[in-house]
């Protein structure tokens, strides 16, 4: 029988992966350690779903690895080499604050952990499709420098501008802000096009805006619609953080994504990178995710604003697809932001 690998097994996209795979007759060797427990705190845990996983999803086995150790990441690849028919690698160190308190961990996470990934597939199963999450963050705050128009809830583009249907794979990654985060990230993804283009490995970066759903445990430094709805359910305070909070996101469902990871690896392509994300289709400001919370959970949310906008951020973005449809029509964006937000309700308010 076919496997996959999935790193970060247990926390939103992977679980997501783990479940869709699994569901489609493959066996998932899962790797999570729960560093998101250490990043975030106890609340943040994916513990609950890793049990849940290991109880309900037939054909799963999880490996507590972390990605930093490449002798145990060899070890596993090298075990199953003969049955691995893809890599979908989700684990990270996911936030910008949080990098800069310690950088080397982040780095290490993120740039090193994937290198390990990365060799360990050439040396095992180098034609199996590696899919990595990559981010929007690899852009830096280059899309700041857009001309953007203020609005009473939002900020959006120009109309007529290039990137008025979104920001395309076009936007330069250099001359720009990244926060640590991002450059992490952004070292993980050149390395990721880098083993496609010169080993002839079939690779591809999602360079994800938002990604979220029911099974995201979000905080306060990552996950903003999860932690947001948290908040309005439980009478938790919120802080917005700059740009008067009409800060624009695309907002893009896991099953979406991961349905986007079944399209790649039915056709895979070598060193590719996609924006991937609601488009169009599912964003929202900050504003506007804050009254959309308060009329689906009816209750009102306790916030509060900082002027301090976070480094590196984003004041508008919404991802460009078309390249990706391009390449693999048959894929559409299902969930709109109501849709997610009620699923999110419905998980927050068991």
């Amino acid at each position: 029988m076919s496997m996959l690998i999935v790193t970060g097994s247990a926390g939103l996209i992977g679980s997501e992966t783990v479940k869709r795979f699994a569901k489609d007759g493959f066996r998932v060797a899962g790797i999570d350690n729960d560093m998101r427990a250490e990043f975030f705190g106890a609340e943040a845990s994916t513990k609950k779903t890793r049990d849940d996983l290991l109880a309900n999803v037939r054909g799963y086995e999880h490996h507590n690895i972390d990605i930093r150790d490449a002798q145990r990441i060899d070890e596993l690849f090298k075990q199953h080499r003969e049955q691995i028919s893809a890599i979908v690698h989700t684990a990270s160190q996911p936030s910008h604050d949080w990098a800069a308190r310690d950088p080397q961990t982040d780095f290490a996470v993120n740039a090193n952990g994937t290198l390990n990934l990365l060799e360990a597939a050439r040396n095992f199963c180098p034609e199996a499709p590696f899919i990595f999450c990559s981010t929007n963050k690899v852009y830096g705050d280059t899309p700041n420098r857009l001309p953007l128009r203020e609005l009473e809830k939002r900020w959006e583009i120009e109309p007529g501008h290039e990137y008025e249907p979104g920001i395309s794979e076009t936007m330069s990654i250099d001359y720009t802000k990244h926060s640590l985060f991002g450059a992490s990230k952004a070292a993980a993804d050149l390395l990721v096009q880098e083993y496609g283009r010169y080993f002839g490995m079939p690779t591809v970066s999602f360079r994800g805006g938002c990604l979220t759903g029911p099974a995201h445990a979000g905080t306060e430094l990552h996950g903003f619609l999860s932690y947001l709805m948290i908040c309005t359910v439980t009478g938790r305070p919120y802080r917005v953080f700059g740009y008067k909070g009409k800060q624009v996101r695309d907002n893009i469902h896991s099953y979406d994504l991961v349905d986007a990871f079944v399209e790649f690896m039915r056709a895979p392509r070598t060193a590719e990178v996609y924006n991937i994300g609601g488009s169009r289709s599912s964003n929202c400001s900050m504003l506007e995710a804050i009254e959309l919370c308060q009329e689906i959970s009816g209750r009102k949310l306790t916030w509060s604003y900082d002027d301090t906008a976070r480094a590196g951020d984003h004041i508008w973005w919404i991802s460009d697809v078309r390249k990706f449809q391009s390449h693999y029509p048959g894929w559409k964006v299902r969930y709109g932001l109501r849709d997610i937000l009620e699923e999110i309700h419905a998980a927050v308010a068991r």
